[in-house]
């Protein structure tokens, strides 16, 4: 598996390094990813590190990874991480910070990034600004998926998931052969909580509430690029490469595959 799926630098922190390092890009890009749920910002993720090259540094895959590392493996900051999420608290951004920073040669990585669930908060964001600086990294861009929010319901009211294997379908979109029943093991599929219109609607709202300071911030310095999301992934990721290409004062055509391999 390579470097740009382990990640291990990422994921362990502290002295932890990735054992193969990517493949310099055609073009270094040193993006924030931002994006509602439902919008898919996660789709589109993955065809920007697959065709850019850039690693796809995600807070979330440190937290998710925490759970499965001994102790012996976690960094201070990744330890002290771990005790928030096992209390069922919020993890303060002081503690969010020091996770960035204990991984500064991931944000350096010479395949460049796309840096996905932080920062979260403007005093994040600011922090991460100071980092950069003392990095002498600049960054590129902040991609900012939007959706309305009618569009958006209509995605995630109408997923199904599977409560046994955890499959995960669409009632128009991905339906199962079966009405309702899971296509690979026979279950019958769910609809989560969270996935209900009514539930939705608060979720976007949340979203959108926190996050209009944090767009703000980076549109008064230049660097946000709202995307529309809606159309095929493939005609997103080409609206994505049109923005980036006007950003940098030119078009931008897709990077030879080879190059992200």
């Amino acid at each position: 598996m390579s470097a740009q799926k382990v990640r291990i630098a990422w994921i362990q922190g502290g002295a932890a390094k990735c054992e193969i390092l990517p493949p310099l890009p055609s073009r270094l890009f040193r993006l924030v990813l931002l994006g509602a749920p439902g919008v898919g910002k996660g789709t589109q993720a993955e065809l920007l590190c697959e065709r850019l090259g850039t690693c796809h540094l995600s807070t979330g895959d440190i937290f998710r990874a925490a759970k499965c590392l001994a102790e012996g493996e976690r960094s201070p900051a990744l330890g002290a991480a771990l005790g928030y999420m096992r209390r069922g608290d919020l993890v303060p951004d002081q503690t969010v910070l020091d996770l960035i920073r204990e991984r500064t040669g991931c944000i350096r990585c010479r395949g460049g990034f796309l840096l996905d669930g932080f920062p979260r908060t403007v005093a994040q964001a600011e922090a991460f600004a100071k980092i950069m600086e003392q990095e002498q990294i600049p960054l590129d861009a902040v991609l900012n998926y939007d959706l309305p929010i009618e569009k958006v319901v209509a995605r995630l009211s109408g997923r199904r998931t599977c409560p046994n294997c955890k499959a995960v379908f669409h009632v128009t979109a991905l339906p199962p052969r079966v009405e309702g029943v899971c296509d690979h093991c026979g279950t019958k599929l769910q609809q989560r909580e969270d996935d209900r219109p009514e539930a939705v609607r608060v979720r976007m709202e949340v979203y959108e509430k926190s996050t209009k300071p944090l767009t703000d911030f980076y549109q008064q310095r230049g660097l946000l690029l709202t995307i529309e999301a809606e159309g095929t992934p493939e005609e997103i990721y080409q609206r994505t490469l049109t923005a980036l290409g006007s950003a940098r004062g030119g078009k931008l055509r897709h990077p030879s595959r080879t190059n992200a391999d």
